[in-house]
């Protein structure tokens, strides 16, 4: 049987291990095909091929769930799924999505983007299982990065404590650190440990000897040392499964996650213990390709590329494009903590998308990495700033709303000046809902004592880095959007602060007060200039800041002109614009006000191009926008773009 030809997983029952290894080439020759044409994550699903092929070859997949964390190593689960066929359209507009969904399969149980999630929710599965009376198997499959996740740990805990309540864990664990333990003495140690003879004396042996005749008490010492040697010859051969063990997991491992006998055995034998049980499962990232195998954090995901070299396919333009925000902003702050000792750069696993390696780089010591623990990075942040250091958070702004408590309970309420640098706000493209930074305007402009700003370009932004380390009154965060900046001049140093809470007229007009939200400021400065072509004169405000907002600049506008226009690469509800409304009610400046920004709807996966033409949000689609709600014109005099 071809892969091309697998519609459902139980295809895989029977199937020899010889032509599983068949399945496993196809589907690694697939992956990388798919990825070097659309892009995405490389690494993570060519590294759990094998597993994938044996933990599903032993389930039944009709009544069974897998919990998936993340998804991005989702993968192989998908091409076995019935997903062959469309795979070539990952990550694309209307195509299979880059992470698991529950509405894309059936076999999808549990969709997810974000990490440390699988444990938990295939534990409720599983307790909802019992509840009623049901008879299924429910399996977490889970990263060691992930596994760094407070949550992962809680659900573990939670886990250990239902003895009656099955539920496997597999611990997908690329470090290479454990590769000396993978072998056959702990394979030889597994077996015999869970052996239904060594289990029953480990398990029963005390309450038969204290239930003897004449016995009883008097037999204490002796069964304490035979205790102690069954103890030797059960336990787990190695730290962390002695770990797992005392939290209430049975453990098995480390297990070769690319050996598909020895995953079937192992899997075999996990499914038949009773309570929680963790497999832990030895796999290396990017398994069958070289270069990923030999750069684990570079291959971890990526554009379009060529399969030969490796390398990334050259751009059809050969104009060079300007610097991302991501490098402006690491760039800048790397001048700034060479001259500030107190600069401390904090990432939540994400130092590379981030920038914040080259801090690593180059400072060392000014750098954290806290793992996938958002929660965690804020109040450590909250820590360094009481102690008078300058922490600088540079947390994805999908991934920043998993600290919402930390940032109010830590942060917020004790006004201590952490700096808050959302990358990835806004649209984000290919990574679908779950990556999308639609909320952190309408999250954080709720709490008291913060302050949030956005730039309108990339010169902007270094003055905004410069602003936010030099704000001492209490937490400030500044919000930019994945991608590349405009090109317009950037300095290298001698950069100033900003005032807070104060905005700049970019353009006069009286027909139509525009005021535009960071990313959005340069599309409502072309807004304006379409707006032209039907005698529509727009005075645009660069309002730099959405807390506190200038009121001061901003309410007379709209008191004069009367129509105003708020837009934002965020969501509505709660939004930019609502600030602005909110602000004008409060100052008695009743006019109408339209907000143009995200709507109450999920942003699927599609190119960040492609989904601003779903929503509205091109240039031309807001002038059109803005003429039919204040009805300038009925008609166009000529055709936008």
């Amino acid at each position: 049987m071809r892969l091309s030809e697998i519609v459902h997983p139980n295809q895989l029952h029977g199937m020899s291990i010889s032509q599983l290894e068949a399945i496993a080439q196809e589907i690694r020759q697939k992956h990388l095909e798919t990825i070097a044409a659309t892009g995405g994550h490389l690494g993570p699903g060519l590294g759990v091929v094998e597993l994938t092929l044996g933990l599903y070859q032993t389930l039944n997949l009709d009544v069974d769930k897998v919990v998936w964390d993340v998804g991005h190593q989702a993968y192989p689960h998908k091409l076995i799924t019935g997903r062959y066929e469309s795979f070539h359209t990952l990550r694309q507009k209307d195509g299979v999505a880059g992470y698991l969904k529950r509405s894309e399969s059936k076999f999808d149980h549990f969709g997810a983007g974000h990490a440390s999630t699988s444990i938990s929710a295939a534990l409720g599965m599983a307790i909802a299982r019992d509840a009623k009376g049901e008879n299924f198997k429910c399996v977490a499959v889970i990263g060691d990065g992930a596994l760094t996740g407070g949550m992962a740990l809680e659900a573990i805990n939670h886990a250990g404590h239902l003895p009656n309540t099955n539920l496997l864990v597999v611990l997908n664990d690329n470090e290479m650190s454990i590769s000396p333990n993978v072998g056959a003495i702990p394979q030889y140690l597994n077996r015999l440990r869970l052996t239904q003879p060594m289990k029953f004396i480990k398990e029963n042996v005390e309450g038969q000897l204290r239930n003897l005749p004449f016995v009883g008490e008097s037999i204490k010492p002796e069964l304490e040392r035979l205790k102690d040697n069954i103890k030797i010859l059960t336990m787990v051969p190695n730290k962390v499964g002695a770990v797992f063990e005392e939290l209430g997991f049975t453990y098995i491992g480390p297990i070769d996650g690319h050996n598909l006998k020895a995953l079937i055995e192992t899997f075999n034998i996990a499914h038949n213990l009773k309570g929680p049980v963790m497999v832990h499962v030895a796999t290396t990232k990017g398994k069958g390709y070289s270069y990923a195998e030999d750069d684990k954090v570079g291959y971890h995901a990526q554009g379009s590329f060529n399969l030969t070299t490796g390398k990334a396919e050259p751009s059809a333009s050969s104009k060079p494009k300007p610097p991302s925000y991501s490098k402006v902003f690491t760039d800048t702050l790397i001048e700034l903590a060479t001259k500030d000792k107190r600069i401390i750069g904090i990432t939540a696993a994400m130092a590379t998308g981030t920038g914040l390696d080259k801090l690593q780089a180059k400072l060392p010591n000014q750098y954290i990495d806290v793992g996938i623990a958002e929660q965690h990075a804020v109040t450590v942040a909250a820590g360094l700033a009481c102690e008078g250091m300058r922490p600088v958070a540079a947390i994805y702004s999908t991934f920043l709303q998993r600290a919402f408590d930390q940032i109010v309970h830590d942060v917020c309420i004790q006004k201590l000046p952490v700096f808050f640098c959302l990358d990835r706000a806004g649209i984000v493209g290919a990574d679908g809902p779950t990556h999308q930074g639609m909320y952190d305007i309408a999250y954080l402009r709720s709490i008291p004592n913060m302050v949030l700003m956005a730039p309108k370009d990339e010169a902007e932004m270094q003055r905004m880095i410069v602003t936010g380390i030099e704000y001492e009154k209490g937490p400030i965060a500044m919000r930019y959007p994945r991608g590349n900046g405009y090109g317009v001049p950037i300095e290298s140093s001698g950069w100033e602060a900003l005032p807070i809470g104060k905005a700049e007229v970019l353009r006069q007009g009286d027909d139509v007060l525009i005021v535009a939200y960071g990313s959005m400021v340069y599309p409502a400065m072309q807004v304006a200039e379409l707006l032209v072509e039907h005698g529509v004169q727009a005075t645009v405000v660069n309002a730099r800041f959405a807390k506190p907002l200038d009121t001061d600049l901003i309410a007379p506008l709209a008191a004069r002109i009367g129509k105003v226009v708020s837009i934002e690469e965020g969501c509505i509800m709660a939004g930019f614009g609502s600030a602005l409304i909110e602000a004008l009610m409060e100052l008695d400046v009743v006019v109408p006000v339209q907000r143009i920004g995200v709507p109450d709807v999920l942003v699927d996966h599609a190119s960040p191009e492609q989904s601003f033409v779903e929503l509205g949000l091109t240039s031309g689609q807001i002038s059109d926008r803005i003429l039919a709600k204040f009805a300038f014109s009925p008609q166009r005099s000529k055709v936008s773009s």
